[in-house]
């Protein structure tokens, strides 16, 4: 019987601490920085899931934690994300998902990819951006794939932007 009584005890304690962690943060254990950052949700702020609290106050603190230009910055990226439409923001979250689901290599041949585009005149990337919406589906998967199979091969030489 004391057996049965020790897991019911057991087991409601752990659904408590369970149930606490769902609840999230509380508003009041925010900062006053942080709470004056987020001042807009502080009515809603026990109506928003535990995540979204969680990424909030994240987001307070990289806030806080940035220089004057880098807020500025932050300002005009998120005034572009306000001017996207809702299908444009979509497909940016899944290349962004898709992104984040990628292996350490693909992550930087991508990069790499980007940096020897960036480096190209604005003729050429012109050139290689009307290319390639020309191309179909197929085509444009064999580009990537290569794309990502140069991160993974370094010992095969690398053609010059011009081939």
């Amino acid at each position: 019987m004391k057996i049965k009584w020790v897991l019911v005890l057991a087991t409601l304690l752990c659904w408590g601490i369970a149930s606490a962690d769902e609840e999230g943060l509380a508003w009041e254990s925010l900062s006053d920085q942080q709470q004056e950052v987020l001042g807009q949700f502080a009515e809603n702020w026990d109506s928003l899931s535990a995540e979204r609290r969680e990424r909030l106050s994240s987001g307070a603190d990289r806030w806080l934690s940035m220089d004057a230009d880098q807020r500025d910055a932050a300002r005009q990226r998120f005034s572009q994300w306000r001017g996207l439409t809702d299908e444009q923001r979509a497909r940016i979250r899944d290349r962004y998902s898709d992104y984040r689901r990628m292996t350490p290599e693909d992550r930087r041949a991508l990069r790499q990819a980007r940096d020897r585009f960036k480096d190209l005149s604005p003729e050429r990337r012109r050139e290689l951006r009307r290319r390639f919406q020309d191309m179909t589906p197929e085509q444009r998967k064999r580009i990537r794939d290569r794309i990502r199979n140069r991160g993974s091969d370094s010992s095969r030489p690398r053609p010059s932007p011009r081939d």
